[in-house]
């Protein structure tokens, strides 16, 4: 990239239409699972590349427990297997791993496949790469919300008035991504044009960039357009420049 002061820190991106991806193709629908795991690498690479320092990605929402349980099985089979097959990749390449959702929903060697991946490449700087599993906007607010409470009630008068006298930032600390920038950009893919219940509290002021392409078909020259876009814009959070 050309100008470095419009790389964004941080890029997310809604993983969409891998299901088409394999009904196209008269595959299964977990046959556009498997080939978006190809994208992820490539999407990896391309952050790395362009010096972008947190790539956050939706793999799996709250609702998709709803999808047929034979799809779910197989995604996160998939989750694990890859988890297990790019972690030499991500220690090679200085990548952190982080999964944030509600894990309570997943299968206990699944939670522990993550737990170890997170323990090993803690140390890595060149990239944090995040996947949001069990993950809902909502109930992200909700989490944080019911904890924030909590503490507010056990804290003494003085420390409890601080509290809800306080600005977003004093709430946001209770978020899953404390400690994490929000997303200067969010891709979707696919064509679909909306969040779905995706980073509600974080992305309040991320650029959008919305592509036709099927995430199965996303790699590194989808990325730099987006990238390229995002350069193009005036970030102004609701201020006159």
């Amino acid at each position: 990239m050309e100008n470095n002061n419009k790389i964004p820190l941080h890029v997310s991106i809604i993983m969409d239409g891998n299901g088409r991806w394999a009904a196209e193709r008269g595959l299964r629908r977990v046959a556009g699972h498997a080939e978006g795991v190809e994208s992820v690498r490539a999407c990896t690479e391309a952050a790395v590349e362009a010096g972008v320092k947190y790539l956050s990605l939706y793999a799996f929402s709250e609702e998709n427990w709803g999808r047929p349980e034979d799809e779910v099985s197989a995604l996160m089979d998939i989750m694990d297997k890859s988890m297990i097959a790019e972690l030499p990749v991500l220690l090679g390449n200085g990548v952190r791993f982080v999964v944030l959702g509600n894990r309570s929903r997943l299968d206990p060697e699944l939670n522990a496949s993550i737990d170890d991946c997170m323990e090993r490449t803690r140390h890595n700087d060149t990239l944090t790469l995040i996947i949001f599993l069990s993950y809902s906007g909502k109930w992200d607010i909700m989490q944080a919300a019911k904890r924030f409470a909590a503490d507010v009630s056990e804290a003494v008068p003085e420390r409890r008035k601080e509290m809800l006298s306080s600005g977003p930032e004093c709430f946001e600390k209770y978020l899953v991504t404390s400690g994490i920038p929000d997303p200067d950009l969010i891709i979707r893919t696919s064509g679909e044009m909306r969040m779905s219940n995706y980073l509600l509290w974080q992305g309040a002021y991320s650029e959008l960039f919305f592509s036709d392409v099927l995430w199965p078909d996303f790699r590194k020259e989808e990325f730099r357009k987006a990238i390229a876009a995002y350069a193009k814009r005036e970030r102004r959070y609701g201020k006159v420049k």
